[in-house]
């Protein structure tokens, strides 16, 4: 009776032991617990050593290491994960040819946990060099970052390449020749490449700034990219310009004016005397003197002065520059400006010119025709005067 028990028992430990990849169900079972702890210590590790390193950090003034801390914060969560799949793996004592292949994993994981750690960590590193910016440049620091960057995932990968057996030369120089073949296709990339870079040397403009290029685009800079940058025009429409055409022409930069000018032609009447014209000029010269808005003529050129005799007026040139830069404050200045003119002029006893033309006649000829009446019409002379009887 007990003997058919006996051999389903037999064929259940079979199963049991021969399990998957020469390791048992138990050991399979066991693997996938250490596997499942470890991601539940993995916050309690997070936890305790990110915890003691943000406090440890908090002692300190500055923010620097409290932006390090953040930045290996995922990489150190990442570390119980590592050593859980380690040993999971180590408790199913896998054959030789398995096992090296385990440790080859779990090497590159090791290689990806430090190497992602560093690329996080230039980020809060580029602090450091805080001073440069005021030298390079935000948009130029910003370049350098991602240069970095790049380096280090670079080196990652080659690294992990080269644990798996993967000569990391001859692919360099296999893409070395690939390469060559795709700058031939991709010369306009390269072009806004190297224009991104004499941008950045060149400090033409930085992101926050007003810049107009004719027949291009006027704007906002918002970034500086490596093949184009993003200006935001100022109806707020994005525009992604290529950098070869900022490059290659002439750029206004407004946002680093040092003043802002005033440009106007004021015409007044031809009855206009000397001396009024002399009281116009006198008092907007006062003003301008007088007013701290506006910049002294020691640092620029400021002309208030009779110009010439146009068609219709006599024209002053009023040329000034305010001491702000600013739209806004400028628009309000020049205003003000426009109001303290019109009340000199007015009170100069003389009005603003306006195009017109006047006919002169010299004299009526002898023998110039009689308007004609058809009959039974009345001329508008005639009809007027019936309704004034």
């Amino acid at each position: 009776m007990m003997e058919p028990f006996w051999e389903f028992w037999i064929i259940v430990q079979d199963v049991w032991n021969r399990g998957l990849l020469g390791a048992t169900i138990g050991q399979l079972v066991i693997s996938v617990g250490i596997i499942t702890l470890a991601l539940v210590f993995r916050h309690l590790f997070a936890r305790i050593v990110i915890g003691n390193l943000r406090m440890l950090a908090k002692r300190t003034s500055g923010t620097f290491d409290d932006l390090m801390v953040d930045a290996i914060a995922p990489p150190v969560r990442l570390v119980p994960v590592i050593l859980g799949i380690y040993l999971a793996f180590r408790m199913l004592e896998l054959a030789p040819e398995y096992w090296d292949v385990v440790l080859q994993l779990v090497r590159s994981m090791v290689a990806f946990c430090i190497f992602w750690a560093f690329f996080r960590l230039i980020t809060p590193l580029s602090q450091i060099f805080e001073k440069l910016a005021g030298m390079l440049g935000e948009a130029t620091l910003s370049w350098l970052v991602k240069a970095v960057k790049g380096i280090i995932a670079f080196l990652g990968g080659a690294v992990i390449l080269q644990m798996w057996g993967i000569e990391v030369g001859p692919l360099l120089a296999g893409l070395g020749l690939f390469g060559v073949a795709v700058a031939l296709g991709a010369q306009d990339l390269f072009k806004n490449l190297i224009a991104g870079v004499l941008i950045l040397v060149e400090k033409r403009f930085a992101p926050g700034e007003w810049i107009q290029v004719d027949g291009v685009v006027e704007g906002t800079v918002e970034s500086i990219g490596f093949r184009s940058t993003f200006i935001r025009r100022f109806d707020k429409a994005p525009v992604f310009v290529p950098n070869a055409k900022l490059s290659d022409n002439a750029v206004t930069n407004f946002t680093r004016m040092t003043h802002r000018r005033i440009y106007w032609k004021i015409g007044v009447e031809y009855g206009t005397t000397v001396d009024q014209l002399r009281q116009i000029c006198s008092e907007i010269e006062t003003y301008l003197a007088a007013s701290e808005d506006f910049a002294g003529s020691d640092e620029v050129s400021t002309f208030v002065n009779v110009d010439s005799f146009n068609d219709s007026s006599i024209d002053i040139m009023l040329y000034c520059f305010t001491k702000t830069t600013s739209w806004g404050e400028w628009l309000k200045i020049k205003e003000e400006l426009a109001y303290k003119v019109k009340h000199v002029v007015e009170e100069a006893g003389t009005g603003f010119a306006f195009p017109s033309q006047s006919l002169y006649l010299e004299k009526v000829p002898f023998d110039m025709p009689e308007a004609f009446n058809p009959p039974g019409e009345k001329s508008d002379a005639d009809q007027a005067g019936r309704k004034a009887a």
